[in-house]
């Protein structure tokens, strides 16, 4: 069982995988121990990484029959737990009931990208790792930006994961995944690019409405 602040518990009462599974999508939260519990509240960069991540790993699915989905996809990793990893990858011919609102058959692979507050670096690298090996996902991806670090885990017979690849700034072949190739590079310009344009902006607002005020001031 995993202890957990109370300040990340959204409902103190008990909830059912089945009830965490028909909330709305837009309401936020994971299912642990029972328990609806916060979950990762992404930034901007975060997005844009998992953008390209998606765009990346979606361009290859529709080249092998695979099927990408995104952060509101839930897995029903045990009868009280539930997981929404960033991206889930399903390998050609898995049997998923598509109209159901989570999945109970693991994914060919997760990935998920490491955020800065130690709560969010522990739920990716303790947490969810024995969450996902106990469903049987064969590979998990962990991308640190701050590192500009790619893991890539490989479950063992023994039910656990261990590192099959890490990469920084090069090209790769990836494990598990035929013909699939990722320029790490690009992936860093693209981040240094969006960094680059907050000098475009305020450090205040959303949309850069109050640098814009502070222009017209001038």
């Amino acid at each position: 069982m995993v202890a957990f602040a109370m300040a990340d518990v959204l409902q103190p009462g008990p909830m059912t995988l089945e009830q965490w599974a028909d909330m709305d999508e837009d309401e936020p939260g994971e299912l642990v121990d029972g328990v609806l519990v916060e979950e990762e509240v992404p930034t901007n960069l975060h997005e844009l990484i998992v953008g390209w991540l998606l765009y990346e790993l979606m361009t290859w699915a529709k080249q092998t029959g695979g099927r990408v989905l995104g952060s509101e996809h839930k897995l029903g990793v045990a009868p009280r737990r539930g997981r929404k990893p960033d991206v889930a990858v399903y390998a050609p011919r898995t049997r998923v009931n598509w109209q159901a609102p989570l999945s109970r058959v693991p994914p060919l692979l997760v990935v998920e990208v490491i955020s800065r507050r130690a709560r969010d670096v522990r739920r990716d690298r303790v947490e969810k790792l024995g969450d996902y090996a106990c469903f049987g996902v064969r590979w998990y991806w962990l991308l640190d930006p701050d590192a500009r670090l790619l893991e890539i885990l490989e479950l063992g017979a023994d039910g656990r994961y261990t590192i099959a690849r890490q990469a920084s700034d090069e090209r790769i072949t990836v494990p598990g995944c035929e013909g699939l190739e990722l320029d790490l590079a690009d992936l860093w310009k693209t981040v240094d690019d969006a960094r680059a344009e907050e000098g475009d902006y305020g450090e205040e607002g959303d949309d850069g409405e109050e640098a814009n005020d502070e222009r017209g001031r001038h």
